[in-house]
């Protein structure tokens, strides 16, 4: 058994914003010379998710919405409650209780097979890193292992 562990930073410009990074992925498994296993795409982030689904643009603005409306950006959480929150702030702590939920809703990773060293996607699956939060400087993790 084999593994090869990558890691990509990236700068994200708002959110939602869903950034596709099957290609890089794909970049991943054929460096890694993994004939047979399987790839795992993991953010290493609370308010930033990993998920599978179809780049399509219309598609895309209907999954930014429905996000917004089940955990909408300006409904009043405890998290976003500074006056009284004392666990795990930060210099630029922001209100983001709606990303934390909203990703709660989402994940944190997803596992894609890899056959011949190719991964195993349907027609028109994708990898989306999803920024939930607000723009800055995130990472996302790429581990292929197999034989």
């Amino acid at each position: 058994m084999k593994t090869k562990s990558f890691c990509k930073q990236m700068n994200t410009n708002c959110a939602p914003e869903f950034i596709d990074v099957t290609d890089w992925v794909a970049q991943c498994v054929a460096e890694s010379q993994i004939a047979d296993g399987f790839a795992v795409v993991y953010s290493k982030h609370t308010t930033a998710a990993v998920k599978i689904n179809e780049n399509e643009p219309l598609l895309l603005e209907d999954m930014a919405g429905f996000l917004e409306k089940i955990f909408p950006r300006h409904h009043s959480y405890q998290h976003n409650n500074f006056e009284i929150r004392t666990v795990n702030m930060n210099d630029d702590e922001s209100p983001n209780g709606h990303a934390h939920l909203q990703h709660l809703l989402l994940g944190t990773s997803e596992t894609v097979p890899v056959i011949g060293g190719e991964m195993q996607f349907g027609t028109y699956q994708s990898i989306f890193f999803i920024e939930l939060d607000r723009p800055r400087t995130r990472e996302v993790m790429v581990q292929v292992v197999g034989e």
